[in-house]
């Protein structure tokens, strides 16, 4: 028997086992409609609506009405996807043409039994186990093709929470160009926002990138070296060596693009334009930049149109010029006034004429109109330099 044969025995094997595991779980969490606050160790929800009881989000539980594409379920995007699965998202509809390997178990979430299973499969079944409340929709297949490439922006178009809607958000969990370029097409050609995310191949360096078409810069604005010089990925890659990857930095993306995205959805603290992250040093550089009016992406330039035209159509800012007129003191019936206490003589002293001085101690310069006390020149026709000047004051 051959290797490719006994793998794909393996991998029946494997399915067969899923499948069975599936249909002999013998207690299952009935679905709830609606996210209860109780503080009781049944309600799965509870520590999440204490969010409200804390004051840090106001409407916790409309998160059951969000529908969130996650595009690659890879290192990033599967504990991207079990995140918001444990928070309680309404709809998550994942797009993947991968299939889990032993190689992907130095990562979370999957598991050795699902060696050979479809990444999104896999997902799915496990998902389904954390949180059954939560609507799925899983595609195989290449969204860089271009029937697949179609069918992917109708789904992002009416894939919501209610047949029809577009979603709320796509996530961008790819690794690689062609993909993110794909993505941000899709989204650039619908008004879509969504977010992007990335390891390094090294494995110590992320970032996350929310993009809003016409207000933020599209991913074609300031692509990547490899995509300007329009360079085949494949060539740069070396032989017989594979990309790093550490579960560390995958899950700190991951918590970071999470973050992010509960952020934008509930409307609660601040989005973050541009989050890096550096493991070798722990620092976190953050940056935003505008959309680039030369954009090689049509359908970018014409959101940007959009965008300022929908701008300059919100009400401006009125500053409204107050006339502030002179304080007027009125008599009052204690008769208090208001009486300087300065003297003739420091009165005369404040217009310049010269204190006297202890002995040893002579003025450099006199205030112009003044009477010099001492027979010193004054500042004005000194030949002294500056320096002379300077050594003479750090000797009184």
């Amino acid at each position: 028997m051959s290797v490719e044969e006994l793998q794909k025995k393996i991998s029946l094997l494997n399915e067969k086992v899923a499948f069975l595991e599936k249909q002999c779980r013998s207690v299952k969490r009935e679905k709830i409609d609606e996210m209860s606050s109780e503080v009781v160790d049944s309600n799965p929800y509870s520590r999440l609506m204490a969010l409200k009881r804390m004051g840090i989000v106001n409407n916790y539980e409309n998160i059951r009405n969000f529908a969130v594409a996650v595009v690659g379920v890879g290192g990033v995007g599967s504990v991207t996807a079990e995140m918001l699965t444990r928070c309680g998202i309404g709809k998550l509809l994942l797009f993947d043409y991968d299939k889990v390997e032993l190689a992907n178990m130095n990562r979370l979430f999957y598991q050795p039994h699902q060696a050979g299973m479809s990444k999104v499969e896999a997902a799915e079944w496990t998902l389904k186990e954390i949180n059954p409340d939560v609507e799925f929709e899983v595609f195989n297949y290449n969204i860089t093709t271009m029937d697949n490439f179609q069918h992917f922006i109708d789904k992002i178009k009416t894939g919501g929470r209610e047949a029809g809607t577009p979603v709320d958000l796509v996530l961008s969990c790819v690794d690689n160009f062609e993909a993110r370029m794909a993505i941000n097409t899709a989204c650039n050609e619908i008004g879509q926002v969504w977010m992007e995310s990335g390891v390094s191949e090294n494995a110590v360096s992320g970032h996350i990138q929310v993009i809003k078409p016409g207000e933020t810069p599209c991913f074609a604005c300031a692509p990547p070296l490899v995509v300007a010089t329009k360079t085949d990925e494949k060539t740069l890659k070396r032989e017989g060596v594979c990309a790093a990857s550490l579960p560390t930095t995958m899950a700190v993306v991951a918590g970071l693009l999470v973050q992010n995205t509960l952020k934008y959805l509930l409307e609660f603290g601040s989005v973050t334009p541009y989050l890096g992250y550096n493991a070798l040093e722990d620092f976190f550089p953050t940056m935003q930049m505008k959309p680039n009016p030369q954009c090689d992406d049509n359908h970018c330039k014409r959101q940007q149109e959009e965008f300022q035209k929908r701008e300059a159509l919100k009400p401006k800012e009125t500053i409204l010029e107050v006339e502030i007129s002179p304080v007027e003191h009125e008599d009052n019936e204690w008769e208090i006034e208001l009486v300087s206490e300065t003297t003739d003589e420091e009165l005369k002293a404040a217009e310049g004429n010269v204190p006297v001085l202890s002995e040893g101690i002579k003025l450099e310069y006199t205030v112009p109109g003044s009477t010099s006390t001492t027979n010193e020149e004054t500042v004005g026709n000194t030949e002294l330099s500056i320096d002379e000047l300077m050594s003479q004051l750090k000797t009184i």
